[in-house]
């Protein structure tokens, strides 16, 4: 059984709970790299998608990630705003009318979103972004699909893999965004868009794991 709009709504109000949660912790890493505003605005964002979410509850889980991407663009300063909306309305692309998500179905909604990330940001592995998050959780999804694993198992491995990947991309040198600014100062450092995505795809494991009668996991 796949995942329907019940898990994107609860991925969704997941999200906005870990946005409230650690927005002091990304305001945080951003002063240390960025401008400061990554907590600030990914928690407003989130607000803004809930009351989208409550104002026309939707019917799929694309239109849910739809109405997710307009809020997002609309309400969310800086470069997050955009490279969310796109990845999300990437992903509602994909995903089109479907009621269930299946496993497949799944992980090119996730590759498109990533994809949607890299042609707006211009960013690639390495460049110590929010790449160095999503596609180490795009390719342990695909890795888990392939193996066969059910939709919240390609979450949970997608969800692991996107947190040992902002972790990962902590040594290493900004080359985009306004971190790059700093050069070598900027090493050392956690990535706040890394870190957000992260706890994103940390609430779709748990969003699945609930829906799937399981308990999910802490946000790490």
């Amino acid at each position: 059984m796949g995942l329907d709009v019940k898990w994107a709504q609860d991925w969704l109000r997941l999200s906005a709970k870990a946005m409230a949660e650690h927005r002091v912790e990304l305001i945080e890493l951003d002063r240390a790299i960025g401008d400061s505003d990554h907590g600030e605005n990914m928690d407003r964002g989130f607000q803004a998608v809930l009351q989208k979410l409550d104002e026309t509850p939707p019917e799929t889980p694309g239109a849910a990630l739809k109405a997710a991407a307009m809020a997002l663009m609309s309400k969310v300063g800086g470069a997050a705003g955009p490279l969310y909306g796109t990845a999300y309305l990437r992903a509602a692309t994909s995903l089109g009318d479907a009621v269930d998500v299946d496993t497949d179905a799944l992980v090119a909604a996730l590759v498109a979103a990533r994809d949607g990330v890299v042609a707006r940001g211009k960013a690639e592995l390495g460049d110590k972004t929010m790449i160095d998050a999503w596609t180490p959780a795009v390719e342990a999804a695909s890795k888990a699909a392939s193996s066969g694993a059910e939709p919240e198992a390609v979450l949970e491995a997608a969800a692991e893999a996107a947190e040992a990947g902002a972790k990962a991309a902590d040594p290493l040198v900004a080359r985009k965004g306004r971190a790059s600014y700093l050069g070598e100062r900027s090493a050392g450092h956690r990535d706040p868009g890394a870190a957000s995505t992260a706890l994103l795809l940390r609430a779709a494991a748990e969003a699945a794991a609930g829906s799937s009668g399981g308990t999910g996991a802490g946000a790490g």
